[in-house]
């Protein structure tokens, strides 16, 4: 029995988990995947109630599950930063879950290229540390601001003393990385790039400015290529986002510092067809993980049966692979595959559908097998 967590979450989160539960279920019936499911009030309306975002309690718990099945986080009416810092920030730092695996696979027709092209890129985005860890503030010249993070690695504190020449306002985001944290993230993905039998792994960065940080993130990958055995290219991020336009075909594995691959994979997404069909996985090799679609919970849509529920059940397809069930996670994708040769999709991608309907379609590929 594999011991699962659902988060909805919030807009149109509720909708496509909905979807995807439906999926899975499908494949419960014609394979051995056996599961229950808890589901966790973790969103924008209990916060607006009471003003919970996560509980000590509800975090214990949610380690003590085999995978996280995670909708979407946001509200307009609550201030930008304080869920996304708040629960999805927080639930990846205090689950350890330090590689944001997202694959980008070119998905015909619907790839908005000129020229038909096939590509699998695996971006590996290291999900802990980096320009994207809500550490910053505002401080004025003479005055003092006190940051903190909280990681499994460590606990840490930095006091910052701001001088200026002039009376003015500051705004600071920091940017940090750990030799472990780095040291981890360069091992998983030259252990990933090995596993798809590739010979080489793609850091991006922008090294030439941000030296310190960046500089200290190759000299780390350079020691673990030795090691390996592989080569190792560098890429400049916006080198990267030109690239996957014109040549996207030349890349397989990709590392992508936290903030940079943020945006890379969003970018990935459209390429594919949009951010109806991303996937993603949080991944902690040793507890763990939680897989969700990329896209936001786009409230302006939710409950309208009109969200692209195509990311939500990729998202499955790799919590399956997670937990050992590749051949279930084949049949999903197989099952997706066919939905989108065919035709069966929303509004987004030029079809008819709705939510339910893709779903009931997935859903009716899995059981005619």
């Amino acid at each position: 029995m594999n011991h699962l967590a659902l988060i909805p979450g919030d807009g149109i989160g509720k909708d496509v988990t909905d979807a995807g539960m439906q999926v899975l279920e499908a494949v419960s019936e014609i394979s051995s995947f056996r599961y229950d499911a808890e589901l966790f009030d973790i969103g924008s309306e209990r916060y607006l109630e009471s003003g919970t975002l996560l509980e000590a309690g509800e975090i214990e718990a949610l380690k003590s599950k085999d995978a996280i099945y995670f909708g979407a986080i946001g509200d307009p009416r609550v201030k930008p930063g304080v869920l996304e810092q708040g629960v999805l920030l927080r639930l990846r730092s205090a689950l350890d879950q330090y590689i944001n695996f997202r694959p980008v696979t070119s998905i015909h027709p619907y790839v908005p290229l000129k020229r038909e092209v096939d590509f699998d890129i695996h971006f590996l985005r290291e999900n802990t540390e980096d320009f994207y860890m809500g550490m910053g503030g505002r401080v004025s010249s003479g005055g003092d601001l006190e940051l903190s993070a909280s990681r499994r690695m460590y606990e840490l504190k930095i006091s910052l003393h701001l001088d200026a020449s002039t009376e003015e306002d500051f705004a600071v985001e920091l940017g940090l990385l750990s030799r472990k944290g780095v040291e981890r993230f360069a091992e998983y993905s030259f252990r990933h790039a090995e596993s798809l039998g590739q010979d080489r792994v793609t850091l991006v960065d922008k090294a030439n400015v941000c030296t310190g940080i960046y500089g200290f993130q190759r000299e780390i990958f350079k020691q673990k290529a030795k090691e390996h055995d592989m080569d190792l290219d560098f890429m400049f991020v916006d080198a990267m986002a030109m690239a996957m336009i014109t040549r996207p075909e030349r890349y397989g594995t990709v590392a992508v510092p936290n903030l940079f691959g943020d945006i890379l994979t969003d970018l990935g997404a459209q390429l594919q067809g949009g951010l109806g069909l991303g996937a993603s996985g949080n991944i902690n090799p040793e507890g763990v993980s939680m897989f969700e679609p990329i896209h936001g919970s786009a409230p302006d849509i939710a409950g309208k049966g009109i969200a692209n529920p195509i990311a939500a059940i990729m998202a499955l397809k790799m919590m399956l692979d997670n937990l050992g069930y590749t051949e279930e996670g084949e049949i999903v994708r197989k099952a997706v595959s066919g939905c989108l040769a065919n035709g069966k999709v929303t509004p987004d991608l030029g079809g008819k559908l709705n939510t339910w309907q893709v779903a009931d379609d997935i859903a009716a590929r899995i059981l005619k097998g």
